[in-house]
């Protein structure tokens, strides 16, 4: 399983960010990633200066929603719709798209499902729950 480091998500999203603005060729996930940030304006200025956002901390104090955690989020439902996995989520996406009348929007609803099972997780220490992740999607 890929497990990258935090600042290792940081430069793929730097990276991805700077061949988007440079019209060099993205690979892989860098495509999503680029029209992620592309959906994002407000990070726009932020990934364009990793010297200065690369080691900065954003808690929940600050206010201030982490934006390497806000794309990679989204990065992962786009994984997950792709793929199917878990199996039934592409679907669920779907109808929340079409209950909310936007595909964004549906996807930060699904963030929060998203991140309570993995908080749950997290802090029961057992896997994700997966029937309790497509539950919470067909709530919203």
């Amino acid at each position: 399983m890929f497990n990258p480091t935090r600042d290792q998500v940081r430069q793929f999203f730097f990276e991805a960010w700077r061949k988007h603005r440079n019209g060099l060729p993205l690979v892989g996930l860098e495509t999503t990633a680029a029209d992620l940030v592309l959906a994002h304006p407000e990070y726009h200025t932020m990934l364009d200066d990793p010297e200065r956002y690369l080691n900065r901390e954003w808690t929940p104090e600050d206010g201030q929603t982490n934006p390497f955690l806000h794309l990679s989020m989204h990065l992962a439902i786009a994984e997950q719709r792709s793929i199917d996995q878990p199996p039934g989520i592409r679907a669920a996406l779907l109808l929340l798209a079409q209950r909310l009348g936007d595909e964004h929007e549906a996807e930060h609803a699904a963030m929060e499902c998203l991140g309570e099972m993995m908080w749950r997780a997290q802090r029961t220490g057992t896997q994700p729950d997966v029937a309790g992740y497509l539950e919470c999607l067909a709530r919203r």
